[in-house]
Protein backbone atom coordinates (compact mmCIF):
# COMPACT_ATOMS: atom_id res chain seq x y z
CA UNK A 1 0.00 0.00 0.00
CA UNK A 2 1.18 3.48 -0.51
CA UNK A 3 1.59 6.09 1.44
CA UNK A 4 -0.27 8.73 -0.29
CA UNK A 5 -2.10 6.81 -3.32
CA UNK A 6 -1.87 6.56 -7.05
CA UNK A 7 -1.09 8.95 -9.38
CA UNK A 8 -0.41 8.83 -13.12
CA UNK A 9 2.63 11.04 -14.03
CA UNK A 10 2.76 12.43 -17.68
CA UNK A 11 6.07 11.02 -18.91
CA UNK A 12 7.72 12.90 -21.99
CA UNK A 13 11.10 11.03 -21.47
CA UNK A 14 12.54 14.59 -20.70
CA UNK A 15 14.54 15.61 -17.50
CA UNK A 16 11.64 17.22 -16.13
CA UNK A 17 8.73 14.82 -16.33
CA UNK A 18 11.22 12.23 -15.83
CA UNK A 19 12.04 13.69 -12.36
CA UNK A 20 8.84 14.70 -11.42
CA UNK A 21 8.17 11.15 -11.29
CA UNK A 22 11.59 10.18 -9.41
CA UNK A 23 10.33 12.36 -7.07
CA UNK A 24 6.59 11.46 -6.70
CA UNK A 25 7.82 7.70 -6.06
CA UNK A 26 10.03 8.89 -3.48
CA UNK A 27 7.66 10.76 -1.54
CA UNK A 28 5.48 7.59 -1.44
CA UNK A 29 3.37 7.72 -3.98
CA UNK A 30 2.29 4.68 -6.44
CA UNK A 31 3.72 6.05 -9.85
CA UNK A 32 2.05 4.89 -13.04
CA UNK A 33 3.73 6.59 -15.65
CA UNK A 34 1.76 7.26 -19.19
CA UNK A 35 3.62 8.53 -22.05
CA UNK A 36 1.14 9.77 -24.80
CA UNK A 37 1.93 9.83 -28.68
CA UNK A 38 0.28 12.43 -30.32
CA UNK A 39 2.05 12.62 -33.77
CA UNK A 40 3.81 10.53 -36.29
CA UNK A 41 6.51 12.41 -37.45
CA UNK A 42 6.97 10.89 -40.77
CA UNK A 43 3.95 11.78 -41.83
CA UNK A 44 4.52 15.57 -41.57
CA UNK A 45 7.14 15.24 -44.37
CA UNK A 46 9.67 16.86 -42.93
CA UNK A 47 13.42 16.39 -43.49
CA UNK A 48 14.47 16.64 -39.85
CA UNK A 49 15.37 13.56 -38.20
CA UNK A 50 12.92 12.48 -35.59
CA UNK A 51 13.71 14.08 -32.26
CA UNK A 52 11.08 15.38 -29.25
CA UNK A 53 8.55 14.04 -27.18
CA UNK A 54 6.88 11.77 -29.86
CA UNK A 55 10.37 10.13 -30.73
CA UNK A 56 10.71 6.49 -30.30
CA UNK A 57 14.07 7.22 -28.31
CA UNK A 58 12.11 9.65 -25.85
CA UNK A 59 9.25 6.75 -25.53
CA UNK A 60 12.35 4.54 -24.24
CA UNK A 61 13.64 6.59 -22.32
CA UNK A 62 10.40 7.73 -20.27
CA UNK A 63 10.56 3.37 -19.97
CA UNK A 64 13.73 3.14 -18.71
CA UNK A 65 13.25 5.39 -15.97
CA UNK A 66 9.85 3.38 -14.73
CA UNK A 67 11.91 0.11 -15.18
CA UNK A 68 14.59 1.53 -13.34
CA UNK A 69 12.26 2.36 -10.30
CA UNK A 70 9.71 -0.61 -10.29
CA UNK A 71 6.98 1.57 -11.72
CA UNK A 72 4.50 0.77 -14.54
CA UNK A 73 4.99 2.69 -17.68
CA UNK A 74 2.26 2.84 -20.79
CA UNK A 75 2.04 4.08 -24.12
CA UNK A 76 -1.19 6.27 -25.04
CA UNK A 77 -1.71 6.98 -28.68
CA UNK A 78 -4.34 10.17 -29.05
CA UNK A 79 -2.93 10.96 -32.65
CA UNK A 80 -6.40 11.34 -33.62
CA UNK A 81 -7.53 13.35 -30.64
CA UNK A 82 -4.10 16.06 -31.30
CA UNK A 83 -4.98 16.00 -35.21
CA UNK A 84 -8.59 16.43 -35.29
CA UNK A 85 -8.06 19.28 -32.57
CA UNK A 86 -4.98 21.04 -32.01
CA UNK A 87 -3.37 20.19 -35.89
CA UNK A 88 -6.73 21.28 -37.86
CA UNK A 89 -6.85 24.48 -35.35
CA UNK A 90 -3.07 25.14 -36.46
CA UNK A 91 -3.45 25.58 -39.77
CA UNK A 92 -7.43 26.44 -39.64
CA UNK A 93 -5.60 29.89 -37.73
CA UNK A 94 -2.85 30.54 -40.43
CA UNK A 95 -5.46 30.59 -42.89
CA UNK A 96 -7.66 32.98 -41.12
CA UNK A 97 -4.50 35.39 -40.92
CA UNK A 98 -4.06 34.66 -37.03
CA UNK A 99 -1.40 32.66 -35.40
CA UNK A 100 -1.89 29.73 -33.13
CA UNK A 101 -0.48 28.99 -30.27
CA UNK A 102 -0.76 24.85 -30.11
CA UNK A 103 1.28 24.46 -27.58
CA UNK A 104 -1.33 25.63 -25.21
CA UNK A 105 -4.27 24.13 -26.62
CA UNK A 106 -2.59 20.37 -26.46
CA UNK A 107 -1.61 21.13 -22.94
CA UNK A 108 -4.38 22.44 -21.19
CA UNK A 109 -7.14 20.09 -22.85
CA UNK A 110 -6.13 17.24 -25.26
CA UNK A 111 -3.30 15.80 -22.61
CA UNK A 112 -5.14 17.11 -19.18
CA UNK A 113 -8.20 15.42 -20.91
CA UNK A 114 -6.55 12.43 -22.06
CA UNK A 115 -4.40 11.86 -18.63
CA UNK A 116 -7.74 12.40 -16.60
CA UNK A 117 -9.59 10.23 -18.65
CA UNK A 118 -7.26 7.57 -18.03
CA UNK A 119 -6.28 8.32 -14.58
CA UNK A 120 -10.08 7.22 -13.40
CA UNK A 121 -9.63 3.91 -15.62
CA UNK A 122 -6.33 2.97 -13.35
CA UNK A 123 -8.26 4.34 -10.44
CA UNK A 124 -5.83 7.36 -10.07
CA UNK A 125 -6.64 10.20 -7.32
CA UNK A 126 -4.39 12.60 -9.12
CA UNK A 127 -2.25 13.20 -12.08
CA UNK A 128 1.44 15.32 -12.63
CA UNK A 129 3.30 16.81 -14.91
CA UNK A 130 6.90 18.32 -14.95
CA UNK A 131 5.61 21.85 -15.52
CA UNK A 132 7.60 24.66 -13.54
CA UNK A 133 4.67 26.22 -12.38
CA UNK A 134 2.86 25.69 -8.71
CA UNK A 135 -0.78 25.07 -7.96
CA UNK A 136 -2.50 25.73 -4.60
CA UNK A 137 -6.43 26.36 -3.06
CA UNK A 138 -7.34 29.89 -2.17
CA UNK A 139 -8.25 29.37 1.48
CA UNK A 140 -9.18 32.79 2.89
CA UNK A 141 -12.73 35.07 2.55
CA UNK A 142 -11.87 36.56 -0.28
CA UNK A 143 -14.01 35.67 -3.46
CA UNK A 144 -11.57 33.36 -4.75
CA UNK A 145 -11.51 31.38 -1.53
CA UNK A 146 -12.18 27.29 -1.83
CA UNK A 147 -10.52 28.01 -6.01
CA UNK A 148 -7.69 26.41 -7.34
CA UNK A 149 -5.01 28.69 -9.25
CA UNK A 150 -2.16 28.36 -10.62
CA UNK A 151 0.92 30.56 -9.88
CA UNK A 152 4.34 31.33 -11.46
CA UNK A 153 7.20 28.30 -10.39
CA UNK A 154 10.11 30.24 -8.52
CA UNK A 155 13.01 29.92 -11.73
CA UNK A 156 11.57 32.61 -13.11
CA UNK A 157 13.10 31.45 -16.54
CA UNK A 158 11.59 28.03 -16.74
CA UNK A 159 8.10 29.37 -15.02
CA UNK A 160 5.28 27.72 -17.31
CA UNK A 161 2.11 29.34 -15.85
CA UNK A 162 1.54 31.31 -18.96
CA UNK A 163 0.92 27.89 -20.86
CA UNK A 164 -1.70 26.61 -18.39
CA UNK A 165 -4.11 29.27 -17.92
CA UNK A 166 -6.81 26.82 -19.73
CA UNK A 167 -6.91 24.26 -17.26
CA UNK A 168 -10.10 23.71 -15.55
CA UNK A 169 -10.83 24.25 -12.25
CA UNK A 170 -11.63 19.90 -11.61
CA UNK A 171 -8.81 19.14 -13.87
CA UNK A 172 -6.90 21.82 -11.19
CA UNK A 173 -8.53 19.86 -8.14
CA UNK A 174 -6.84 16.55 -9.55
CA UNK A 175 -3.29 17.55 -10.53
CA UNK A 176 -0.33 17.71 -8.67
CA UNK A 177 3.20 20.35 -10.19
CA UNK A 178 6.17 18.77 -8.13
CA UNK A 179 8.71 21.12 -9.72
CA UNK A 180 7.30 24.36 -9.41
CA UNK A 181 9.39 24.89 -6.17
CA UNK A 182 12.49 24.35 -7.65
CA UNK A 183 15.17 25.84 -10.31
CA UNK A 184 16.07 24.00 -13.32
CA UNK A 185 19.70 23.87 -11.88
CA UNK A 186 18.37 21.60 -8.94
CA UNK A 187 16.22 19.05 -11.31
CA UNK A 188 20.03 18.54 -13.06
CA UNK A 189 21.67 18.12 -9.73
CA UNK A 190 18.74 15.63 -8.67
CA UNK A 191 19.42 13.91 -12.09
CA UNK A 192 22.84 13.47 -11.53
CA UNK A 193 22.93 12.85 -7.47
CA UNK A 194 20.54 9.79 -8.94
CA UNK A 195 22.72 8.23 -11.59
CA UNK A 196 20.23 10.22 -14.46
CA UNK A 197 22.95 11.39 -16.49
CA UNK A 198 21.63 10.77 -19.39
CA UNK A 199 18.80 13.10 -18.68
CA UNK A 200 21.19 16.09 -17.78
CA UNK A 201 22.63 15.63 -20.78
CA UNK A 202 19.75 15.32 -23.30
CA UNK A 203 19.24 17.87 -25.25
CA UNK A 204 15.41 19.67 -24.60
CA UNK A 205 13.25 20.20 -28.12
CA UNK A 206 11.50 23.53 -27.98
CA UNK A 207 9.72 22.87 -31.83
CA UNK A 208 6.20 22.94 -32.20
CA UNK A 209 6.31 18.70 -32.10
CA UNK A 210 4.15 18.41 -35.34
CA UNK A 211 6.46 20.68 -37.56
CA UNK A 212 9.74 19.55 -35.69
CA UNK A 213 12.22 21.66 -38.70
CA UNK A 214 10.35 24.43 -37.65
CA UNK A 215 9.38 25.19 -41.63
CA UNK A 216 5.09 25.99 -40.91
CA UNK A 217 5.15 27.39 -43.76
CA UNK A 218 6.58 23.93 -45.76
CA UNK A 219 3.86 21.93 -43.33
CA UNK A 220 1.09 24.52 -44.29
CA UNK A 221 1.91 23.93 -48.16
CA UNK A 222 1.90 19.71 -47.43
CA UNK A 223 -1.21 20.14 -45.37
CA UNK A 224 -3.62 22.24 -47.49
CA UNK A 225 -2.74 21.17 -51.40
CA UNK A 226 -3.07 24.34 -53.71
CA UNK A 227 -2.33 26.57 -51.37
CA UNK A 228 0.41 28.34 -52.05
CA UNK A 229 -1.10 29.17 -55.98
CA UNK A 230 -4.51 30.57 -54.20
CA UNK A 231 -3.09 33.34 -51.74
CA UNK A 232 0.27 34.07 -54.02
CA UNK A 233 0.42 37.52 -55.15
CA UNK A 234 -1.23 39.82 -52.88
CA UNK A 235 -0.06 43.22 -52.37
CA UNK A 236 2.50 44.04 -49.52
CA UNK A 237 0.86 47.67 -48.08
CA UNK A 238 3.36 49.89 -46.12
CA UNK A 239 1.08 51.63 -43.71
CA UNK A 240 1.91 54.85 -41.58
CA UNK A 241 -0.01 54.75 -38.34
CA UNK A 242 0.06 58.14 -37.87
CA UNK A 243 -0.94 59.62 -40.80
CA UNK A 244 -2.83 57.26 -42.13
CA UNK A 245 -1.20 56.90 -45.81
CA UNK A 246 -0.77 53.30 -47.68
CA UNK A 247 1.21 52.27 -50.54
CA UNK A 248 1.77 49.46 -52.37
CA UNK A 249 5.57 48.07 -52.38
CA UNK A 250 5.49 45.20 -53.43
CA UNK A 251 3.62 41.02 -54.00
CA UNK A 252 4.22 38.72 -51.19
CA UNK A 253 3.79 34.59 -51.25
CA UNK A 254 0.31 34.31 -49.64
CA UNK A 255 -1.10 35.91 -46.08
CA UNK A 256 -0.85 32.87 -44.28
CA UNK A 257 2.84 32.85 -44.47
CA UNK A 258 3.30 35.40 -42.29
CA UNK A 259 3.23 36.36 -38.79
CA UNK A 260 2.63 39.65 -36.76
CA UNK A 261 5.82 41.26 -35.94
CA UNK A 262 7.74 39.37 -38.59
CA UNK A 263 11.24 40.82 -39.95
CA UNK A 264 12.84 38.60 -41.92
CA UNK A 265 11.97 36.45 -44.30
CA UNK A 266 9.21 39.04 -46.06
CA UNK A 267 11.23 38.64 -49.19
CA UNK A 268 11.42 42.50 -49.81
CA UNK A 269 13.77 45.69 -49.53
CA UNK A 270 12.77 48.91 -48.57
CA UNK A 271 15.75 50.56 -47.76
CA UNK A 272 14.37 50.67 -44.21
CA UNK A 273 13.60 47.76 -41.56
CA UNK A 274 10.11 46.57 -41.69
CA UNK A 275 7.95 44.93 -40.03
CA UNK A 276 4.79 42.79 -40.63
CA UNK A 277 1.83 44.65 -38.56
CA UNK A 278 -1.51 43.44 -39.64
CA UNK A 279 -2.74 40.77 -41.50
CA UNK A 280 -6.01 41.31 -43.98
CA UNK A 281 -7.18 37.69 -45.07
CA UNK A 282 -9.74 38.91 -47.63
CA UNK A 283 -7.76 41.66 -49.00
CA UNK A 284 -5.05 39.43 -48.85
CA UNK A 285 -2.84 42.25 -47.94
CA UNK A 286 -0.17 42.28 -45.39
CA UNK A 287 0.62 45.37 -44.12
CA UNK A 288 3.99 46.39 -43.05
CA UNK A 289 5.37 49.58 -41.06
CA UNK A 290 8.25 50.61 -38.79
CA UNK A 291 9.06 49.47 -35.54
CA UNK A 292 6.39 52.27 -33.79
CA UNK A 293 3.72 50.43 -35.84
CA UNK A 294 3.83 47.63 -34.70
CA UNK A 295 2.22 49.19 -30.79
CA UNK A 296 -1.13 48.88 -29.77
CA UNK A 297 -2.13 49.63 -26.18
CA UNK A 298 -5.86 47.63 -26.48
CA UNK A 299 -7.31 44.50 -27.23
CA UNK A 300 -10.20 41.98 -26.97
CA UNK A 301 -9.79 38.55 -25.26
CA UNK A 302 -12.39 35.91 -25.92
CA UNK A 303 -12.80 31.88 -25.17
CA UNK A 304 -11.78 32.63 -21.46
CA UNK A 305 -11.07 30.08 -18.49
CA UNK A 306 -11.27 32.03 -14.97
CA UNK A 307 -8.96 30.41 -12.20
CA UNK A 308 -8.47 32.81 -9.42
CA UNK A 309 -12.54 34.09 -9.81
CA UNK A 310 -15.53 32.76 -11.24
CA UNK A 311 -16.47 36.42 -12.99
CA UNK A 312 -15.30 39.66 -12.73
CA UNK A 313 -17.49 42.04 -11.26
CA UNK A 314 -15.47 45.07 -11.65
CA UNK A 315 -12.43 45.87 -13.65
CA UNK A 316 -9.22 44.96 -12.20
CA UNK A 317 -5.43 46.07 -12.47
CA UNK A 318 -3.44 43.24 -13.30
CA UNK A 319 -0.09 42.26 -15.28
CA UNK A 320 -0.67 40.95 -18.90
CA UNK A 321 1.44 38.69 -20.52
CA UNK A 322 0.36 38.30 -24.21
CA UNK A 323 3.02 35.60 -25.46
CA UNK A 324 5.31 32.98 -23.67
CA UNK A 325 8.31 35.49 -22.86
CA UNK A 326 6.84 38.35 -22.55
CA UNK A 327 7.53 39.84 -18.99
CA UNK A 328 4.14 41.50 -18.94
CA UNK A 329 2.50 44.88 -19.25
CA UNK A 330 0.37 46.08 -16.69
CA UNK A 331 -3.00 46.66 -17.56
CA UNK A 332 -6.89 46.83 -16.52
CA UNK A 333 -8.91 43.98 -17.74
CA UNK A 334 -12.88 44.15 -17.82
CA UNK A 335 -15.09 41.44 -18.54
CA UNK A 336 -17.80 42.98 -21.23
CA UNK A 337 -19.69 39.27 -21.36
CA UNK A 338 -19.24 36.14 -20.18
CA UNK A 339 -16.82 35.22 -22.48
CA UNK A 340 -15.22 38.34 -23.23
CA UNK A 341 -12.64 40.50 -21.90
CA UNK A 342 -11.26 43.99 -22.98
CA UNK A 343 -7.87 44.60 -21.90
CA UNK A 344 -6.31 48.40 -22.04
CA UNK A 345 -2.32 48.15 -21.02
CA UNK A 346 -1.14 50.92 -19.43
CA UNK A 347 1.75 51.44 -22.36
CA UNK A 348 1.71 50.21 -26.02
CA UNK A 349 2.57 46.66 -26.23
CA UNK A 350 4.32 45.44 -29.49
CA UNK A 351 3.57 42.47 -31.64
CA UNK A 352 0.19 41.65 -29.92
CA UNK A 353 -0.91 38.56 -32.75
CA UNK A 354 -4.63 37.38 -32.57
CA UNK A 355 -4.53 33.95 -32.09
CA UNK A 356 -2.29 33.65 -29.43
CA UNK A 357 -2.87 33.48 -25.74
CA UNK A 358 -3.17 36.07 -23.33
CA UNK A 359 -2.76 35.41 -19.47
CA UNK A 360 -3.93 37.84 -16.92
CA UNK A 361 -1.68 37.95 -13.64
CA UNK A 362 -2.85 38.92 -10.16
CA UNK A 363 0.92 38.90 -8.17
CA UNK A 364 2.13 35.57 -8.66
CA UNK A 365 -1.82 34.20 -9.26
CA UNK A 366 -2.88 33.30 -12.92
CA UNK A 367 -6.52 35.29 -13.02
CA UNK A 368 -7.53 33.26 -16.38
CA UNK A 369 -6.52 33.45 -19.82
CA UNK A 370 -8.01 33.58 -23.52
CA UNK A 371 -7.25 33.81 -26.84
CA UNK A 372 -6.62 37.08 -28.57
CA UNK A 373 -9.12 38.31 -31.46
CA UNK A 374 -7.72 41.45 -32.11
CA UNK A 375 -6.06 44.58 -31.17
CA UNK A 376 -6.30 48.14 -30.85
CA UNK A 377 -5.39 51.82 -30.48
CA UNK A 378 -7.43 52.91 -27.75
CA UNK A 379 -7.80 56.23 -30.18
CA UNK A 380 -9.31 54.02 -33.07
CA UNK A 381 -11.71 51.90 -31.26
CA UNK A 382 -14.88 50.38 -33.13
CA UNK A 383 -13.29 48.20 -35.54
CA UNK A 384 -15.02 44.67 -36.72
CA UNK A 385 -14.02 41.86 -35.30
CA UNK A 386 -13.74 38.82 -37.17
CA UNK A 387 -15.06 35.10 -35.65
CA UNK A 388 -12.50 33.05 -33.59
CA UNK A 389 -11.97 29.09 -34.89
CA UNK A 390 -11.13 28.11 -31.54
CA UNK A 391 -12.64 24.36 -31.73
CA UNK A 392 -14.71 23.08 -29.28
CA UNK A 393 -13.18 20.21 -27.04
CA UNK A 394 -14.19 21.08 -23.81
CA UNK A 395 -13.40 22.44 -20.24
CA UNK A 396 -13.31 25.90 -21.08
CA UNK A 397 -15.62 27.11 -17.94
Amino acid sequence: MSKHGRILVAMSGGIDSSLAAVMLHEQGYEVIGMTMKTWDYASSGGTKKETGCCSLDSINDARNIAVNLGFPHYILDIRSEFGDAVIDHFTGEYLEGRTPNPCVLCNTHIKWDALLRRADRLDCEFIATGHYANIRQVADESPANGRFVISRGIDNLKDQSYVLWGVSQESLSRTKLPLGHLRKSEIREMAKDRGFIELVTKSESYEICFVPDNDYRGFLKRRVPGLEQSVAGGNFILEDAETGTRKVVGKHEGYPFYTIGQRKGLGIALGFPVFVTDIRKEANEVVLGVDKDLYRDGMIVSRLNLQKYAALEKPLETVTKVRYKDPGTPALITQEADDRIKVLFEQGVSAIAPGQAAVFYEGDDVIGGGWIMKSFRQSEQGEEMTPFSMPAIGHMV
